[in-house]
């Protein structure tokens, strides 16, 4: 007798060498995490895909929105798995169909992962379709461009059959392509950059500047919010805060206003590169969009990156608009939680004119006077972070390995 199941397709870790084991491993371990809420049998690969079983026949329609948020999925497809059978596997596929609904074309593919089935596909095309063109004789069949594809898998003693599959995330399996630092706010943009690393297979630690004692925690509050919402991707690990408005001040008083900004930013920029040595990450992620504020000029770029020193910066939104960083905000989640307001760091001690196309000369003349090495000590020790539980990959550094449910201080030196 038929059941259902989740039948997971992917795509480019199909085109993965000697090393694919290891990404269908890592993606199988992602959505063991990504389905810990519902009644799971198994989840194990079978020829070219995923199959994950459940003991509730209801769990199976809960689980494709969960699956189709896991980055390295390409599509999920709520199939039938039949015995190789036809009185078994026929029926699924009238069921199938009917699923889909609507009264247009339909179009039977079927495929043998091996030979030990008598029939051949064309065979199976032809079987398949017959039954269907007999329990729906409204219904043409169209194999060029119809408007449902009934599917036929016949994969390891088993026939799955599907017509309605829902896109997944596509990229590979967060865990396989590194650490990385993402330097986070409460806006648009940070989250989708970071939720995009996520998407190539990183594992996400983001760090926020608060405005904090300058201003109040609502910031932190929003960037909790915000990396919560990202949990079903699995990407993010830990948030890091670190309270900025002192130093703000401070930078303020010492330098010229104009490149405020842009000191600002380099101590951000140092701060959170200490961070990720800390963690192991191998690269510092912005969401920076060239040209779209007046910090984010090829000039002030060049000013605030050449601060780190011992990993490359990663701007995944670089050539994307503002409109195009809304729409993906609103596909991921983050939309509504980034719209509202919160002081931050952001917006605190903000210059009237800031410079727009720094030089070189100026920058390092600002840099020297204050003394930003003891600042990013200062901030060092006044680190706090929060742990999400959502990402299987992330492995605490050992300097910081005391995980907080809550955003708590990070144990100094001599605690831990």
């Amino acid at each position: 007798m038929a059941s259902r199941v989740c039948l997971v397709h992917y795509h480019e870790i199909g085109l993965k060498g000697k090393n694919r084991k290891t990404f269908e491993d890592q993606l199988v371990s992602n959505l063991r995490l990504a389905l810990r809420s519902l009644p799971v049998s198994s989840i194990h690969r079978i020829s070219g895909h995923i199959m994950a079983t459940f003991s509730s026949p209801e769990a199976p329609f809960e689980a494709v929105g969960l699956i189709r948020q896991v980055p390295g999925v390409a599509r999920v497809s709520l199939a039938f798995r039949c015995l190789q059978d036809p009185d078994d596997y026929l029926p699924a596929a009238v069921e199938a169909l009917g699923e889909a609904g609507g009264t247009g074309s339909f179009k039977v593919q079927a495929k043998r992962s091996n030979t030990d089935y008598p029939l051949h596909t064309i065979e199976l095309n032809r079987q398949i379709g017959s039954a269907l063109c007999e329990a729906f004789p409204d219904r043409k069949v169209d194999v060029h461009n119809p408007d449902v594809e009934v599917r036929a898998l016949f994969n390891e003693g088993s026939a799955f059959i599907y017509a309605a599959s829902e896109r997944g995330v596509g990229g590979l399996p967060v865990g396989t392509a590194g650490k990385c630092v993402s330097l986070f706010s409460s806006g648009f943009d940070s989250p989708v950059a970071t939720w995009m690393m996520g998407r190539r297979g990183a594992t996400m630690v983001p760090v926020h500047f608060s405005g904090r004692p300058m201003t109040s925690d609502g910031s932190e509050w929003l960037c909790q919010d915000l990396v919560r919402a990202l949990g079903p991707e699995g990407a993010v690990g830990r948030l890091y805060v670190v309270p900025f408005g002192q130093c703000q001040r401070d930078i303020a008083l010492a330098v010229p206003q104009s490149l405020r900004i842009l000191m600002y930013r380099r101590l951000m920029y140092a701060v959170a590169e200490r961070i990720a040595l800390v963690e192991g990450a191998k690269a510092l992620v912005t969401g920076e969009s060239l040209g779209q504020v007046a910090s984010q000029t090829l000039d002030n770029i060049r000013a605030t990156s050449e601060v780190v020193t011992a990993m490359p910066v990663l701007r995944p939104l670089i050539g994307s608009d503002k409109q195009e960083i809304i729409e993906r905000a609103k596909a991921i989640g983050t939309y509504d939680i980034s719209s509202q307001t919160a002081p931050d760091c952001c917006t605190l001690f903000m210059p009237r004119r800031p410079e727009t196309h720094a030089k070189p000369a100026q920058v390092a003349e600002a840099w020297g006077l204050f003394d930003h090495d003891a600042m990013v000590e200062d901030l060092l020790r006044t680190v706090e972070y929060v742990d999400l539980g959502t990402c299987g990959a992330y492995r605490p550094p050992a300097r910081w390995r005391e995980r907080h449910d809550v955003l708590a201080p990070a144990p100094l030196p001599s605690e831990g």
